[in-house]
C-alpha cells in the first residue's frame, strides 16, 4: 500500500484530519475510476476538487499532500495514501460489500492486482490520446514555474528522492514540451489500446462483464477508458462490438455516467475541435488508420 511516511508530507494540517477525504480532478480517469467505486459501495466522503486545467495538484500546498502532483489522493483519519489503485483496494478491505475485488476468481490470488497493474500502464498512452482528441493539446499544460517546483529536489515519497514515478511524470511533460504530441506518438498509444481492447472483446464473449458474471472493479476500470476514448473519436462500434455494448449499458447507471460526464466548456470545445479536425482529416481515425 502507497502510504506516505510522515516526513513527506509537508502540507501538515491534513494529519489532523477525521474521516474519509479525497482530493480528485472532474476530468482525471484515476479520480473518475474512483468516484464510481465509491458510488457503487455508497461510501460517505468529503470531496476536495482541483481545478487540474488551472495547475492546482502543481501548486505548492498539494505537492506538500502528494509529491508526485497526481490526484486521487485519500486522507484516511490523517494517513495520506497515493496512488488509485491502492486506494481502491484499502477502501475494499474497509468496505466489503458490495464486493468488487473477487477473490480467486481464476485461482491466481493477485489476479485482479496484475490486470490492474496492467490497466494503470496504460495511463500515459491514454493520457496521451486524451489530450490530442478530447482536450484538443498538442503542447505541455505545464507552465515553467509549475515544472520548477515538481522538480524541487527535496520532496520525497516514502523518503526516497528519486521516486520512479515522479521521475516518469517529469519525463513526459518534458517531452511533451520538448516535441509536442507527434502523429507517431498518437498511432503507438492507440495501438496499444487497441490491443487492450482486444482482450476486452474476447472476455465478453464470456459474459456481462469483464470476469464473466461478476461486476468488478476492473468494469469500473475499463469503463473509464472506454468512456473517455470514445469522447475522442475511438470506433468502438465498429472495431469491438461487445466493448461498445458493454460501455453503453453500464452508462445507462447514473453511478458510472455522471461521474465521465464531460464539464460543458471541456463538451463544447470537443465539439468544435471535432469539427475542425473532421474539415482538416485529422479525426481519430485519420491519424490512426483504426
Amino acid at each position: 500500500m502507497m502510504q506516505l511516511i510522515d516526513s513527506d508530507i509537508t502540507s501538515r494540517e491534513v494529519l489532523n484530519w477525521t474521516g474519509l477525504h479525497i482530493f480528485h480532478g472532474w476530468t482525471s480517469s484515476c479520480s473518475q475510476k474512483l468516484r464510481i467505486f465509491l458510488n457503487l459501495k455508497g461510501i460517505d466522503w468529503q470531496g476536495h476538487e482541483l481545478n487540474l486545467a488551472a495547475g492546482e495538484s502543481y501548486s505548492e500546498w498539494f505537492l506538500g499532500l502528494n509529491p508526485r502532483g497526481l490526484v486521487p489522493v485519500l486522507v484516511l483519519d490523517g494517513a495520506v495514501h497515493i496512488e488509485s489503485n491502492d486506494i481502491l483496494a484499502l477502501l475494499e478491505d474497509r468496505y466489503p460489500e458490495p464486493c468488487l475485488f473477487p477473490a480467486n476468481h481464476s485461482g491466481d490470488t493477485d489476479e485482479i492486482a496484475n490486470l490492474l497493474r496492467h490497466e494503470d500502464d496504460l495511463h500515459l498512452d491514454l493520457r496521451t490520446l486524451s489530450f490530442r482528441f478530447v482536450f484538443g493539446r498538442t503542447g505541455s499544460p505545464k507552465t515553467a514555474d509549475m515544472m520548477a517546483r515538481y522538480k524541487d529536489d527535496g520532496r520525497t515519497v516514502n523518503g526516497d528522492a528519486n521516486d520512479p514515478t515522479r521521475a516518469h511524470e517529469l519525463a513526459f511533460y518534458e517531452r511533451l514540451a520538448d516535441r509536442g504530441l507527434t502523429d507517431d506518438t498518437v498511432r503507438a498509444s492507440a495501438g496499444k489500446l487497441r490491443t487492450a481492447f482486444e482482450e476486452l472483446e474476447q472476455r465478453l464473449a464470456t459474459g456481462p462483464y469483464y470476469l464473466g458474471r461478476d461486476l468488478s472493479i476492473l468494469d469500473i476500470a475499463w469503463f473509464v477508458y472506454a468512456s473517455r476514448l470514445n469522447f475522442g473519436g475511438y470506433p468502438f462500434a465498429r472495431l469491438h462490438p461487445r466493448v461498445h455494448a458493454w460501455r453503453q449499458a453500464l452508462a445507462e447507471d447514473p453511478r458510472f455516467a455522471g461521474e465521465v460526464a464531460l464539464p460543458a466548456p471541456v463538451r463544447e470545445n470537443l465539439e468544435r475541435n471535432h469539427q475542425a479536425w473532421t474539415k482538416a482529416g485529422t479525426m481519430f481515425s485519420d491519424i490512426t488508420g483504426f
